[in-house]
């Protein structure tokens, strides 16, 4: 269990005279330190970022048109046919 909690890890910030000062009087306040309060911060802001792109909740119409939706056939789009057909910026001849 220890392993799995250990801090191994460093992260560096550059951060401005006054934004410190705001860190280290809200740490204050929650009688934690700078490093606690700003990675318990730092990963709550995380898990309310993270949630819409690691799963998402569909009703019943919605679930049927989503999978309705994936088994359709591709629709034909001229101008991504075309891009796929060029070479790309990579692969043009400098000359």
């Amino acid at each position: 269990m220890a392993s799995a909690t250990a801090r191994t890890e460093k992260l560096d910030l550059r951060l401005s005279p006054t934004a410190k000062r705001t860190l280290q009087q809200a740490a204050l306040a929650a009688h934690r330190s700078v490093s606690e309060f700003v990675l318990e911060s730092a990963l709550a802001r995380a898990e309310e970022t993270l949630p819409d792109r690691r799963e998402f909740n569909l009703d019943a119409d919605q679930w049927a048109a989503f999978l309705a939706a994936l088994d359709a056939p591709p629709r034909h789009t001229p101008r991504l046919a075309e891009l796929l057909t060029k070479p790309s910026v990579f692969e043009q001849d400098p000359g």
